[in-house]
């Protein structure tokens, strides 16, 4: 039975109590029905408590239990009814709360495809679930649907809204050979495009699976709530003693209990964690549990990987460097890109979109042949071409410290072109922004050589550089932290990351654009191609934080202070119990500021 569905069958009880009692003026019917509501209630809650226990957290309920059965005891019984009431309402009210609060979160899970039109052998369509998908499976994607898994496509042109993955609402063109990510929207054009991963190897399915995981996986501040509860416990006890003690009357004991329910213990934290996940998840960060939150909130040293992260991870033409007694940089230029345009290596791109932009015209090269890892080669105008690694076309002694491929023609070395990897447009003004929010201990880990990964950290301002890492090492740089430069927080977005982002307190990866591996190994992923949305998280993790806190606390103080109140005798058991749900909705409705943007 749900919580809604106990707070209606409660709510029916209760009808027919109020209807023995004034209508039919059946009394002790009508506490017979108040008493086996409440029993059966306080069972439910106390085997609710030793399930609690055992899992290794502190139960909260026993205030509540102990307050429904001192009510009984002295005969208090429409305060009991009220106390039940009002604690099967509080659960659906923390269950709206969550569900409101949850909305960004689920957003992704309703829009996912749940079948694909698979193109057959025989020309014909069929609807097949994702679960059946094949790569190499040949699919369509019809105007208006969205992608079910990723690919290439083979053939029509189109824009896709990729919004939901990656934040951006332009739409992106998409032609022959480009490639489709799940979840991406097709625009007004059919398009047939190949399977490259199956349903759950797809980007989008990544996401789906990690906001399950979101919603499911329960916050390390709800059992520090728990332990708010251990003294606060102890301190009703006292007072209800106390008072029982002092005055002689038993109904003391239960008037006092009446107002120390934990419902702002139970309910607050929680709504206000899910909360503080549904605002980040709104401004493009993923975050996937409650525990994170407040680590993300602490993080005192913020390790970032380089390329792909600090960096673009696309690397361009930085110069082109022909031996000039031997050719002259148009023809050196025209030549290189003549050979790279038939290889689909990252390098051999960069260098023919070089080209296209400044003009060049392509040569007519024969028995083209490209060696994988290595390089091509072919003949132009009676000579042997090669282009390629230092190693490949010989002449190791010429190579360079840089990313470059090297150009010879019939053994003679022509030059080299260099490559550099664009920094992110917002990484200096991210590590600024984080330096002066969270301290100086901002590290660059990278597996790039030395001058390369200074070169990038000089201009976006990061003074400690570890550079020529391997991913092993990498996690003995996280390991030789102190206890006092934890929280740790590490940035990547690449499969090399992955072990980093799951040793470190805080694993932060690039979802949008880096691998799904890293995505699932991190605590948070940044579904915007945006360094900027990491310090607006950790922003959104203190206020969540923050509040989290004041309202456990304004909860604890308010109900301290009518249980000294109801100690006195001044508030009757069946007004204390009305006055408790104004604390809890107080409670409630301030944890829902963690919302709000």
């Amino acid at each position: 039975m749900n919580n809604k569905q106990k707070l209606t069958v409660t709510l029916f009880f209760a009808l027919v109590a109020l209807l023995l009692e004034f209508v039919f003026h059946q009394e002790f019917l009508a506490q017979l029905v108040v008493t086996f509501v409440a029993l059966v209630l306080a069972i439910s809650m106390f085997i609710g408590m030793i399930h609690t226990l055992r899992s290794g957290s502190y139960g909260v309920d026993l205030l509540a239990i102990t307050a429904i059965l001192a009510t009984l005891a002295v005969g208090e019984f429409w305060a009991s009814l009220i106390i039940v009431v009002m604690l099967t309402g509080g659960e659906s009210l923390e269950d709206y709360a969550g569900n409101r609060a949850r909305r960004e979160l689920t957003a992704l899970l309703e829009q996912a495809p749940h079948v694909a039109h698979r193109q057959e052998k025989d020309g014909t369509l069929s609807d097949i679930p994702l679960s059946e998908i094949a790569v190499g499976d040949c699919l369509i994607v019809k105007p208006g649907e969205m992608v079910p898994v990723d690919g290439v496509i083979l053939s029509g042109y189109s824009t896709f809204d990729e919004s939901s993955l990656t934040g951006e609402s332009q739409p992106v063109d998409k032609a022959i050979g480009d490639t489709l990510f799940s979840g991406s929207v097709n625009g007004s054009a059919r398009i047939e495009f190949q399977a490259t991963a199956t349903e759950e190897d797809s980007q989008y399915q990544k996401i789906v699976h990690l906001v399950s995981e979101a919603e499911n996986t329960p916050s390390r501040f709800v059992r520090l709530a728990d332990r708010y509860a251990v003294p606060f416990t102890i301190v009703a006890y006292i007072i209800a003693g106390s008072a029982w003690a002092i005055s002689g009357d038993p109904v003391r004991f239960a008037e006092v209990l009446v107002v120390a329910s934990p419902c702002p213990l139970i309910l607050a934290a929680p709504i206000a964690f899910v909360a503080g996940m549904s605002r980040s998840s709104r401004n493009g960060v993923l975050v996937k549990n409650g525990s994170v939150i407040e680590k993300f909130a602490e993080v005192r040293t913020i390790a970032f990987d380089k390329t792909g992260t600090i960096t673009t991870g696309l690397l361009k033409v930085d110069e082109v460097l022909p031996v000039s007694s031997k050719i002259s940089s148009v023809e050196f230029l025209q030549l290189a890109a003549s050979m790279e345009q038939a290889s689909a290596h990252i390098l051999a791109k960069s260098l023919t979109e070089y080209a296209k932009k400044e003009k060049i015209s392509f040569y007519e090269v024969q028995e083209l042949e490209e060696i994988s890892g290595q390089g091509l080669l072919g003949t132009y105008e009676g000579s042997q071409i090669k282009v390629g690694r230092a190693s490949f076309v010989g002449q190791t002694e010429k190579q360079l410290s840089q990313t470059a491929i090297y150009l010879t023609r019939d053994e003679e070395y022509l030059g080299a072109i260099t490559f550099s990897d664009k920094i992110r447009p917002e990484s200096a003004e991210v590590i600024k922004t984080l330096r002066e929010d969270y301290g100086e201990n901002i590290l660059m880990l990278t597996g790039d050589d030395q001058e390369t990964a200074e070169k990038v950290a000089r201009a976006v301002t990061i003074q400690d550089v570890r550079a020529e890492l391997l991913p092993d090492e990498k996690l003995a740089v996280l390991h030789s932290l102190t206890t006092k430069e934890r929280p740790s927080m590490m940035v990547g977005d690449g499969i090399n990351d992955a072990p980093a982002l799951a040793l470190a307190d805080v694993g932060v990866a690039l979802g949008a654009t880096g691998s799904t591996i890293a995505s699932e190994s991190a605590d948070v992923v940044v579904l915007k191609n945006d360094l900027r949305c990491i310090p607006h998280a950790l922003q959104i993790s203190k206020e969540t934080m923050k509040i989290a806190k004041g309202a456990v606390l304004i909860g604890i103080f308010i109900c301290v202070v009518l249980m000294l109140i109801a100690a006195t005798g001044i508030i009757p058991a069946i007004i204390g119990a009305l006055f408790q749900e104004v604390v809890d909705t107080v409670s409630i409705l301030y944890a829902l500021k963690a919302l709000r943007d």
